[in-house]
């Protein structure tokens, strides 16, 4: 069965998902710390990517690497935040939920050092 609030189609849809998605950025930006980190990192890495990189593939790599922390910080924001909603209490699967989320944002945080140093080392 299709969800009520999916009623929107062809330009309105997409207005609409660009309204959603620059309100879930503006959450992010404002209330998670995380994400406030990690894009302050970005903003710090960006132009020595741009400096380091010899070409365009080694500048859309690191640059892409960092983007991908934010995506999936963002992706690990909404888990928590979903959880959090279902119920405050402890529990071992909303641990295991967050704690997954967790892996993943180191994971991609480690792949921006692995890229770096690839490049540079190259």
């Amino acid at each position: 069965m299709d969800s009520p609030h999916k009623g929107a189609t062809g330009l309105q849809r997409l207005i609409n998902a660009t309204r959603y998605s620059l309100a879930g950025l503006g959450e992010a930006v404002r209330r998670e710390t995380a994400f406030q980190q990690e894009l302050l990192l970005a903003a710090l890495l960006v132009p020595l990517a741009l400096w380091w990189g010899d070409d365009g593939t080694e500048r859309a790599l690191m640059i892409g690497s960092l983007v991908l922390v934010l995506i999936v910080e963002l992706v690990n924001s909404a888990i928590e935040a979903t959880v959090d909603r279902v119920s405050l209490d402890a529990h071992p699967l909303a641990k295991r939920a967050k704690d997954l989320g967790s892996a993943a944002v180191m994971l991609a945080l480690g792949n921006v050092g692995l890229v770096r140093l690839l490049v540079l080392l190259d």
